[in-house]
Protein backbone atom coordinates (compact mmCIF):
# COMPACT_ATOMS: atom_id res chain seq x y z
CA UNK A 1 0.00 0.00 0.00
CA UNK A 2 1.26 3.38 -0.67
CA UNK A 3 1.98 6.30 1.29
CA UNK A 4 -0.32 8.73 -0.40
CA UNK A 5 0.58 11.82 2.44
CA UNK A 6 3.28 13.30 4.04
CA UNK A 7 3.58 15.96 5.91
CA UNK A 8 6.54 18.23 7.27
CA UNK A 9 5.84 19.22 10.57
CA UNK A 10 6.38 22.66 12.30
CA UNK A 11 8.19 23.27 15.59
CA UNK A 12 4.00 24.00 16.33
CA UNK A 13 2.95 20.85 15.14
CA UNK A 14 5.86 19.02 16.94
CA UNK A 15 4.89 20.87 20.36
CA UNK A 16 1.70 19.33 20.32
CA UNK A 17 3.46 15.60 18.81
CA UNK A 18 5.68 15.36 21.62
CA UNK A 19 3.76 14.19 24.47
CA UNK A 20 2.40 11.23 21.72
CA UNK A 21 6.33 10.45 20.10
CA UNK A 22 8.03 9.56 23.06
CA UNK A 23 5.22 6.89 24.04
CA UNK A 24 3.78 5.30 21.03
CA UNK A 25 6.51 2.61 20.66
CA UNK A 26 4.41 -0.66 19.51
CA UNK A 27 2.68 -3.65 20.46
CA UNK A 28 3.65 -3.36 16.84
CA UNK A 29 2.05 -4.41 18.93
CA UNK A 30 2.23 -6.34 16.34
CA UNK A 31 2.75 -10.35 17.26
CA UNK A 32 3.62 -12.68 20.16
CA UNK A 33 4.89 -16.50 19.64
CA UNK A 34 4.52 -19.48 21.40
CA UNK A 35 7.31 -18.75 23.46
CA UNK A 36 5.74 -15.81 24.89
CA UNK A 37 7.93 -12.95 22.82
CA UNK A 38 5.87 -9.56 21.59
CA UNK A 39 6.30 -7.12 18.79
CA UNK A 40 7.22 -4.40 21.63
CA UNK A 41 7.93 -4.88 25.64
CA UNK A 42 6.84 -1.12 26.30
CA UNK A 43 5.28 1.43 24.38
CA UNK A 44 7.21 4.23 26.26
CA UNK A 45 7.28 3.11 29.70
CA UNK A 46 4.88 3.44 32.22
CA UNK A 47 4.95 4.58 35.67
CA UNK A 48 1.99 2.68 36.93
CA UNK A 49 1.37 -0.78 38.58
CA UNK A 50 -0.11 -1.87 34.86
CA UNK A 51 -3.53 -0.85 36.06
CA UNK A 52 -5.86 1.78 35.19
CA UNK A 53 -7.77 3.61 37.54
CA UNK A 54 -9.88 5.69 35.98
CA UNK A 55 -13.57 5.13 33.78
CA UNK A 56 -16.50 3.27 34.86
CA UNK A 57 -18.66 0.56 33.86
CA UNK A 58 -16.16 -2.70 34.14
CA UNK A 59 -12.44 -1.84 34.01
CA UNK A 60 -9.57 -4.09 35.00
CA UNK A 61 -7.40 -2.84 38.73
CA UNK A 62 -5.84 -5.51 39.72
CA UNK A 63 -4.16 -7.53 36.78
CA UNK A 64 -7.07 -9.76 37.00
CA UNK A 65 -10.41 -10.21 35.66
CA UNK A 66 -13.87 -8.56 35.57
CA UNK A 67 -17.10 -9.79 36.37
CA UNK A 68 -20.51 -8.16 35.91
CA UNK A 69 -23.25 -10.80 37.07
CA UNK A 70 -26.58 -10.59 34.69
CA UNK A 71 -29.34 -9.83 36.99
CA UNK A 72 -32.10 -11.78 34.38
CA UNK A 73 -31.04 -13.58 31.71
CA UNK A 74 -32.07 -12.61 28.28
CA UNK A 75 -32.57 -15.41 24.95
CA UNK A 76 -29.91 -12.49 23.66
CA UNK A 77 -26.98 -13.73 26.00
CA UNK A 78 -27.16 -10.15 27.45
CA UNK A 79 -29.43 -8.93 30.80
CA UNK A 80 -32.61 -7.42 30.41
CA UNK A 81 -31.75 -4.72 32.92
CA UNK A 82 -28.22 -4.96 33.50
CA UNK A 83 -25.00 -3.46 31.78
CA UNK A 84 -24.44 -5.13 27.87
CA UNK A 85 -21.24 -7.29 29.04
CA UNK A 86 -18.63 -7.58 26.04
CA UNK A 87 -14.65 -9.32 26.67
CA UNK A 88 -11.53 -8.29 26.59
CA UNK A 89 -8.17 -10.07 26.33
CA UNK A 90 -5.34 -7.93 26.73
CA UNK A 91 -2.08 -8.06 27.99
CA UNK A 92 -2.33 -7.66 31.76
CA UNK A 93 1.05 -9.00 32.40
CA UNK A 94 3.89 -10.58 30.21
CA UNK A 95 5.82 -8.47 27.97
CA UNK A 96 3.02 -6.80 26.66
CA UNK A 97 2.12 -5.36 29.70
CA UNK A 98 2.81 -2.00 29.21
CA UNK A 99 0.94 -1.85 26.19
CA UNK A 100 -2.40 -3.50 28.29
CA UNK A 101 -2.15 -0.80 30.79
CA UNK A 102 -2.44 2.08 28.10
CA UNK A 103 -4.86 -0.33 26.72
CA UNK A 104 -7.03 -0.62 30.17
CA UNK A 105 -7.00 3.20 30.44
CA UNK A 106 -7.97 4.14 27.10
CA UNK A 107 -11.01 1.54 27.50
CA UNK A 108 -11.61 2.88 31.30
CA UNK A 109 -12.17 6.63 29.36
CA UNK A 110 -14.13 5.40 26.70
CA UNK A 111 -16.32 2.91 29.24
CA UNK A 112 -17.24 6.23 31.32
CA UNK A 113 -18.16 7.92 27.63
CA UNK A 114 -20.54 5.58 26.94
CA UNK A 115 -21.81 4.64 30.35
CA UNK A 116 -22.85 8.97 30.71
CA UNK A 117 -24.90 8.55 28.04
CA UNK A 118 -25.98 5.22 28.01
CA UNK A 119 -26.91 2.49 25.60
CA UNK A 120 -30.80 2.00 25.03
CA UNK A 121 -30.90 2.84 29.37
CA UNK A 122 -28.19 0.48 30.18
CA UNK A 123 -24.87 0.26 30.75
CA UNK A 124 -21.33 -0.87 29.23
CA UNK A 125 -19.72 -3.87 31.11
CA UNK A 126 -15.92 -5.39 30.15
CA UNK A 127 -15.30 -8.70 31.27
CA UNK A 128 -11.29 -8.39 30.98
CA UNK A 129 -9.15 -11.33 31.03
CA UNK A 130 -5.46 -11.69 30.99
CA UNK A 131 -3.60 -13.71 28.68
CA UNK A 132 0.01 -12.87 30.08
CA UNK A 133 0.94 -12.20 26.47
CA UNK A 134 1.21 -15.38 24.79
CA UNK A 135 -1.48 -16.92 22.32
CA UNK A 136 -1.88 -19.74 25.14
CA UNK A 137 -2.96 -17.66 27.57
CA UNK A 138 -5.19 -15.87 24.77
CA UNK A 139 -6.91 -18.96 24.00
CA UNK A 140 -7.64 -20.09 27.29
CA UNK A 141 -9.02 -16.02 28.50
CA UNK A 142 -10.73 -16.21 25.31
CA UNK A 143 -12.28 -19.64 26.06
CA UNK A 144 -13.33 -18.46 29.19
CA UNK A 145 -15.21 -15.49 27.94
CA UNK A 146 -16.63 -16.87 24.97
CA UNK A 147 -17.55 -20.41 26.37
CA UNK A 148 -18.56 -19.67 29.93
CA UNK A 149 -19.38 -15.95 29.81
CA UNK A 150 -21.10 -16.59 26.58
CA UNK A 151 -19.92 -12.55 25.04
CA UNK A 152 -21.18 -11.88 22.34
CA UNK A 153 -18.27 -9.23 21.27
CA UNK A 154 -14.76 -9.68 22.34
CA UNK A 155 -11.64 -6.88 22.07
CA UNK A 156 -8.66 -8.78 21.92
CA UNK A 157 -5.81 -8.87 21.47
CA UNK A 158 -2.51 -7.05 21.56
CA UNK A 159 -0.14 -9.39 19.89
CA UNK A 160 -0.95 -10.45 16.42
CA UNK A 161 0.27 -14.02 17.25
CA UNK A 162 -2.01 -14.41 20.39
CA UNK A 163 -5.00 -12.33 17.86
CA UNK A 164 -4.87 -15.21 15.60
CA UNK A 165 -4.45 -17.99 17.97
CA UNK A 166 -7.65 -16.49 19.72
CA UNK A 167 -9.69 -16.28 16.09
CA UNK A 168 -8.56 -20.09 14.80
CA UNK A 169 -9.53 -22.06 18.03
CA UNK A 170 -12.10 -19.94 19.56
CA UNK A 171 -13.99 -17.40 17.22
CA UNK A 172 -13.72 -18.87 13.68
CA UNK A 173 -16.98 -20.55 13.12
CA UNK A 174 -18.97 -18.79 15.61
CA UNK A 175 -20.94 -15.54 15.30
CA UNK A 176 -18.85 -13.40 17.85
CA UNK A 177 -17.49 -10.26 17.06
CA UNK A 178 -13.73 -10.14 17.77
CA UNK A 179 -11.99 -6.77 17.08
CA UNK A 180 -8.14 -6.60 17.77
CA UNK A 181 -7.07 -3.28 20.03
CA UNK A 182 -3.42 -3.28 18.52
CA UNK A 183 -2.18 -6.34 16.13
CA UNK A 184 -0.71 -4.80 12.93
CA UNK A 185 0.50 -7.97 11.86
CA UNK A 186 -0.10 -8.55 7.87
CA UNK A 187 -1.01 -12.37 8.67
CA UNK A 188 -4.90 -10.92 10.34
CA UNK A 189 -5.06 -9.35 6.83
CA UNK A 190 -5.95 -13.49 5.39
CA UNK A 191 -8.91 -13.94 8.26
CA UNK A 192 -11.35 -11.25 7.20
CA UNK A 193 -13.55 -12.04 9.88
CA UNK A 194 -11.41 -10.77 12.50
CA UNK A 195 -11.21 -7.39 12.65
CA UNK A 196 -8.40 -4.66 13.56
CA UNK A 197 -8.06 -0.78 14.76
CA UNK A 198 -4.37 -0.70 14.33
CA UNK A 199 -3.29 -0.67 11.00
CA UNK A 200 -1.83 -3.28 8.96
CA UNK A 201 1.85 -3.18 9.16
CA UNK A 202 2.12 -3.79 5.57
CA UNK A 203 2.01 0.49 5.58
CA UNK A 204 4.97 0.70 7.70
CA UNK A 205 7.40 -2.04 5.66
CA UNK A 206 6.48 0.18 2.66
CA UNK A 207 6.73 3.41 4.29
CA UNK A 208 10.33 2.19 5.82
CA UNK A 209 10.99 1.14 2.08
CA UNK A 210 10.37 4.72 0.95
CA UNK A 211 12.12 6.70 3.55
CA UNK A 212 15.62 4.66 3.34
CA UNK A 213 15.40 5.17 -0.83
CA UNK A 214 14.72 9.11 -0.68
CA UNK A 215 17.53 9.18 2.29
CA UNK A 216 19.80 7.85 -0.69
CA UNK A 217 20.48 4.54 0.66
CA UNK A 218 20.56 1.54 -2.38
CA UNK A 219 21.38 -1.09 0.06
CA UNK A 220 20.32 -2.39 3.25
CA UNK A 221 20.89 -5.02 6.21
CA UNK A 222 17.91 -6.12 7.63
CA UNK A 223 17.54 -8.45 10.63
CA UNK A 224 14.19 -9.21 11.68
CA UNK A 225 12.61 -11.07 14.98
CA UNK A 226 12.13 -15.11 14.45
CA UNK A 227 8.34 -14.84 14.35
CA UNK A 228 5.16 -14.25 12.15
CA UNK A 229 5.51 -10.48 13.07
CA UNK A 230 8.81 -9.70 12.09
CA UNK A 231 9.10 -12.03 9.14
CA UNK A 232 5.81 -10.68 7.14
CA UNK A 233 6.93 -6.98 8.21
CA UNK A 234 10.66 -8.30 6.39
CA UNK A 235 9.05 -9.66 3.27
CA UNK A 236 6.62 -7.14 2.89
CA UNK A 237 9.75 -4.41 3.29
CA UNK A 238 11.98 -6.84 0.53
CA UNK A 239 8.99 -6.65 -2.20
CA UNK A 240 9.01 -3.07 -1.69
CA UNK A 241 12.51 -1.90 -1.36
CA UNK A 242 13.67 -1.04 -4.99
CA UNK A 243 17.32 -1.57 -3.82
CA UNK A 244 19.35 -4.41 -2.81
CA UNK A 245 19.00 -6.41 0.76
CA UNK A 246 22.55 -7.39 1.20
CA UNK A 247 21.69 -9.14 4.46
CA UNK A 248 18.19 -10.56 5.32
CA UNK A 249 18.41 -12.97 8.42
CA UNK A 250 16.32 -13.29 11.35
CA UNK A 251 16.91 -13.77 14.94
CA UNK A 252 15.22 -15.23 17.93
CA UNK A 253 14.15 -13.53 20.92
CA UNK A 254 15.33 -13.21 24.76
CA UNK A 255 19.06 -14.03 23.64
CA UNK A 256 21.75 -12.48 25.69
CA UNK A 257 24.19 -11.42 23.05
CA UNK A 258 23.54 -10.77 19.52
CA UNK A 259 26.97 -10.08 18.67
CA UNK A 260 27.02 -12.21 15.76
CA UNK A 261 24.09 -10.65 14.16
CA UNK A 262 25.52 -7.47 14.40
CA UNK A 263 28.74 -8.65 13.20
CA UNK A 264 27.13 -9.83 10.20
CA UNK A 265 25.14 -6.83 9.22
CA UNK A 266 28.37 -4.67 10.12
CA UNK A 267 30.49 -7.34 7.23
CA UNK A 268 27.41 -7.17 4.48
CA UNK A 269 28.54 -3.69 4.19
CA UNK A 270 25.42 -1.81 3.92
CA UNK A 271 25.16 1.99 4.79
CA UNK A 272 21.69 1.44 6.24
CA UNK A 273 20.62 -1.39 8.83
CA UNK A 274 16.80 -1.73 9.81
CA UNK A 275 15.84 -3.26 12.70
CA UNK A 276 12.13 -5.24 12.85
CA UNK A 277 12.23 -6.69 16.70
CA UNK A 278 11.58 -5.69 20.37
CA UNK A 279 13.04 -2.97 22.46
CA UNK A 280 14.94 -5.68 24.91
CA UNK A 281 16.85 -7.23 21.55
CA UNK A 282 17.46 -4.32 19.76
CA UNK A 283 18.75 -2.35 23.17
CA UNK A 284 21.43 -5.47 23.19
CA UNK A 285 22.01 -5.49 19.80
CA UNK A 286 23.02 -1.41 19.89
CA UNK A 287 24.77 -1.88 22.60
CA UNK A 288 27.08 -4.65 21.22
CA UNK A 289 27.24 -2.54 17.88
CA UNK A 290 28.62 0.44 19.93
CA UNK A 291 31.16 -1.42 21.91
CA UNK A 292 32.58 -2.90 18.73
CA UNK A 293 32.58 0.28 17.32
CA UNK A 294 30.24 -0.11 14.17
CA UNK A 295 28.58 2.42 12.47
CA UNK A 296 25.36 2.56 10.04
CA UNK A 297 22.24 4.34 9.88
CA UNK A 298 19.11 2.85 11.62
CA UNK A 299 15.86 2.29 10.37
CA UNK A 300 12.94 0.52 12.60
CA UNK A 301 9.81 -0.65 13.06
CA UNK A 302 7.85 0.33 15.39
CA UNK A 303 8.57 -2.16 18.01
CA UNK A 304 11.37 -0.86 18.93
CA UNK A 305 10.91 2.53 19.90
CA UNK A 306 10.28 3.27 23.42
CA UNK A 307 11.68 4.78 26.73
CA UNK A 308 13.19 1.26 27.59
CA UNK A 309 15.41 1.87 24.61
CA UNK A 310 16.56 4.96 25.28
CA UNK A 311 17.31 3.86 28.91
CA UNK A 312 19.15 1.02 28.15
CA UNK A 313 21.66 1.75 25.13
CA UNK A 314 24.70 4.41 25.27
CA UNK A 315 23.21 8.20 24.66
CA UNK A 316 23.49 9.44 21.29
CA UNK A 317 24.08 5.55 20.03
CA UNK A 318 21.04 6.05 17.68
CA UNK A 319 20.87 9.63 17.28
CA UNK A 320 19.50 9.94 13.80
CA UNK A 321 17.85 6.55 13.70
CA UNK A 322 14.24 7.11 11.71
CA UNK A 323 11.13 5.06 13.13
CA UNK A 324 7.62 4.57 11.33
CA UNK A 325 4.93 3.84 14.39
CA UNK A 326 1.84 3.90 14.22
CA UNK A 327 -0.32 7.14 14.81
CA UNK A 328 -3.34 9.18 15.95
CA UNK A 329 -4.54 11.97 14.11
CA UNK A 330 -3.44 14.67 16.28
CA UNK A 331 -4.11 17.81 14.90
CA UNK A 332 -7.90 16.58 15.11
CA UNK A 333 -9.78 18.53 17.91
CA UNK A 334 -11.51 14.69 19.52
CA UNK A 335 -7.72 13.34 19.30
CA UNK A 336 -6.96 16.49 21.65
CA UNK A 337 -9.84 16.28 23.51
CA UNK A 338 -9.12 12.58 24.02
CA UNK A 339 -5.11 13.31 24.96
CA UNK A 340 -6.09 16.20 27.65
CA UNK A 341 -8.63 13.96 29.44
CA UNK A 342 -5.91 10.95 29.89
CA UNK A 343 -3.49 13.85 31.01
CA UNK A 344 -5.92 14.57 33.56
CA UNK A 345 -6.29 11.15 34.76
CA UNK A 346 -3.21 9.76 34.78
CA UNK A 347 -0.58 12.43 34.08
CA UNK A 348 0.70 11.56 31.02
CA UNK A 349 0.08 11.66 27.48
CA UNK A 350 -1.85 8.67 25.53
CA UNK A 351 0.08 6.51 23.05
CA UNK A 352 -1.78 5.48 20.03
CA UNK A 353 -2.64 2.31 21.90
CA UNK A 354 -4.51 3.92 24.01
CA UNK A 355 -6.34 5.64 21.41
CA UNK A 356 -7.46 2.11 19.57
CA UNK A 357 -8.64 0.70 22.72
CA UNK A 358 -10.82 4.00 23.42
CA UNK A 359 -12.60 3.30 19.85
CA UNK A 360 -13.07 0.04 20.15
CA UNK A 361 -15.29 0.15 23.13
CA UNK A 362 -16.91 3.03 21.64
CA UNK A 363 -17.50 0.85 18.07
CA UNK A 364 -18.44 -1.79 20.21
CA UNK A 365 -20.84 0.08 22.12
CA UNK A 366 -22.80 1.35 18.47
CA UNK A 367 -22.64 -1.66 16.98
CA UNK A 368 -24.83 -3.03 19.72
CA UNK A 369 -27.49 -0.01 19.88
CA UNK A 370 -27.63 -0.15 16.31
CA UNK A 371 -28.61 -3.98 16.54
CA UNK A 372 -31.71 -5.46 17.12
CA UNK A 373 -30.45 -7.86 19.79
CA UNK A 374 -27.51 -8.49 21.66
CA UNK A 375 -26.35 -11.77 19.67
CA UNK A 376 -23.25 -12.13 17.79
CA UNK A 377 -25.03 -12.32 14.78
CA UNK A 378 -26.78 -9.42 15.22
CA UNK A 379 -23.53 -7.50 16.25
CA UNK A 380 -21.77 -9.01 13.10
CA UNK A 381 -24.15 -6.60 10.83
CA UNK A 382 -23.68 -3.70 12.33
CA UNK A 383 -19.60 -3.52 13.95
CA UNK A 384 -18.41 -2.43 10.36
CA UNK A 385 -21.25 -0.41 9.62
CA UNK A 386 -21.28 2.06 12.06
CA UNK A 387 -17.98 3.60 10.72
CA UNK A 388 -18.55 3.91 7.08
CA UNK A 389 -18.21 6.92 5.37
CA UNK A 390 -21.81 7.00 3.98
CA UNK A 391 -22.98 7.94 7.06
CA UNK A 392 -22.57 11.44 8.62
CA UNK A 393 -19.47 12.30 10.09
CA UNK A 394 -19.54 12.36 13.76
CA UNK A 395 -16.44 12.31 16.20
CA UNK A 396 -18.26 10.92 19.70
CA UNK A 397 -20.24 8.00 20.53
CA UNK A 398 -22.66 10.83 22.39
CA UNK A 399 -23.09 12.30 18.82
CA UNK A 400 -23.50 8.30 17.29
CA UNK A 401 -25.78 7.19 19.34
CA UNK A 402 -28.23 10.81 19.00
CA UNK A 403 -28.21 9.67 15.45
CA UNK A 404 -29.40 6.18 16.19
CA UNK A 405 -31.81 7.17 19.32
CA UNK A 406 -33.45 9.45 16.49
CA UNK A 407 -33.95 6.53 14.48
CA UNK A 408 -30.98 5.96 12.08
CA UNK A 409 -29.94 3.02 11.16
CA UNK A 410 -25.91 1.72 11.26
CA UNK A 411 -25.35 3.19 7.96
CA UNK A 412 -26.39 6.32 8.89
CA UNK A 413 -23.71 6.56 11.40
CA UNK A 414 -19.95 7.38 10.65
CA UNK A 415 -17.78 7.38 13.48
CA UNK A 416 -14.57 8.88 13.07
CA UNK A 417 -12.33 7.67 16.37
CA UNK A 418 -9.56 9.34 18.14
CA UNK A 419 -7.12 7.10 16.32
CA UNK A 420 -8.24 8.79 12.84
CA UNK A 421 -10.86 7.09 10.35
CA UNK A 422 -11.95 3.70 10.94
CA UNK A 423 -13.84 1.90 7.92
CA UNK A 424 -12.63 -1.48 7.94
CA UNK A 425 -12.14 -2.88 4.54
CA UNK A 426 -12.92 -6.48 3.22
CA UNK A 427 -9.89 -7.83 5.22
CA UNK A 428 -10.99 -5.92 8.57
CA UNK A 429 -8.64 -3.79 8.54
CA UNK A 430 -8.88 -0.05 8.94
CA UNK A 431 -7.70 3.30 7.49
CA UNK A 432 -4.18 3.65 8.67
CA UNK A 433 -1.95 6.64 9.92
CA UNK A 434 1.80 6.52 10.58
CA UNK A 435 4.39 9.03 12.12
CA UNK A 436 8.14 9.23 11.10
CA UNK A 437 10.05 9.50 14.65
CA UNK A 438 14.10 10.69 14.07
CA UNK A 439 15.93 10.18 17.41
CA UNK A 440 17.53 13.89 17.95
CA UNK A 441 19.49 14.41 21.03
CA UNK A 442 18.58 11.10 22.62
CA UNK A 443 14.73 11.84 22.44
CA UNK A 444 11.87 10.75 19.80
CA UNK A 445 10.90 13.26 17.69
CA UNK A 446 7.81 13.27 15.52
CA UNK A 447 9.52 14.76 12.05
CA UNK A 448 6.61 13.25 9.50
CA UNK A 449 3.32 12.11 9.30
CA UNK A 450 1.72 9.42 5.81
CA UNK A 451 -1.77 8.59 5.75
CA UNK A 452 -1.87 5.34 3.70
Amino acid sequence: MKPTRMKNWTRRDLVKLSGLVGLAGLAGCAGTTEDGGSDGSSDGGSDGDGSGDGGSGGGSDDGGSEETEPETESESGGSESGPYTIGMVDSLTGSLSAFGERNQRGKDLALQAVNEIGIDGRELAITVEDDESQPQGGVSAAQKLVNQDEVPFLIGAVGSGVSLAIYESVIQGTDVVQLSQNSTGLSLSDFPGLLRMSPTGRTQSTALSNIISDDGYDSVALTYVNNDYGQSLADAFVDAFEGEVVYNNPHDQEQQSYSSVVSEMNNADADAWLFITYQAEFATMVNEAYSSGYEAQFYGADSVSGDNVLENVPEGSIDGMKIVVPSAPVEEENYQQFAAEFEDAYGEAPTSWSAYAYDCVVNAALAIQAADEFTGAALQETVREVSRPEGEQVTSFEAASQILADGGGPSDVDYQGVSGPIDFNEDGDPVGFLQIQTVQDHEYVGTGFIES
